[in-house]
């Protein structure tokens, strides 16, 4: 399976870079493809090197102006001219969504990957690693959309918030294969 993880490329602490490298792990170690942003710095660059690590593909796709920090060893990169196009190719290229922690990217890459699944653009299984509680606020806002009716979907057919590795890459296989 190629699974997308939209997660941040900056330097984090061990308490987010310990549970990805966790996620990273297991997803190589089940054969699957790593489908990412293409960097090869911060948590980008932890969660590539545990599925290398682990035996998994990396598929990399990077935007012009941040070519200059693509992994030089993916199995495939490939450059976008623009954000846009960078999302678009990460969702065609995968099977499945990882959403981890990050910053202002990594929610635009969220929601737009959630909105274009309300709207059935795709239906790809999409999960939130919710590392360190990092998502709690994210959750109460869904809900409280879930319960209030902005959400044409359930919000369990929308997206499944795991606090776990175990349980994200569970649900994506139960999923998907």
């Amino acid at each position: 399976m190629n699974i997308c993880v939209f997660l941040s490329a900056a330097d984090l602490d061990e308490r987010y870079t310990v549970p990805a490298r966790d996620f990273a792990r297991l997803l190589g170690k089940a054969g699957h493809t790593l489908v990412w942003g293409g960097s090869d710095t911060g948590l980008m660059k932890v969660v590539a090197d545990g599925v290398e690590e682990a035996g998994g593909r990396l598929v990399g796709v990077s935007v012009d102006f941040l070519a200059h920090k693509a992994r030089p060893n993916a199995d495939q990169m490939v450059v976008a001219k623009d954000l846009a196009e960078r999302k678009a190719l990460l969702l065609a290229k995968s099977d499945a969504v990882v959403i981890m922690v990050g910053g202002t990217g990594t929610l635009d890459e969220a929601t737009e990957i959630l909105e274009l699944k309300k709207h059935g653009k795709h239906t790809k299984p999409v999960v939130l690693l919710n590392t360190a509680g990092f998502y709690d606020g994210l959750k109460t806002q869904f809900r409280r959309m879930d319960e209030e009716g902005f959400l044409p979907i359930p919000l369990t057919d929308l997206v499944l918030f795991a606090d776990d590795a175990p349980t994200a890459l569970a649900h994506l296989e139960s999923s998907v294969l």
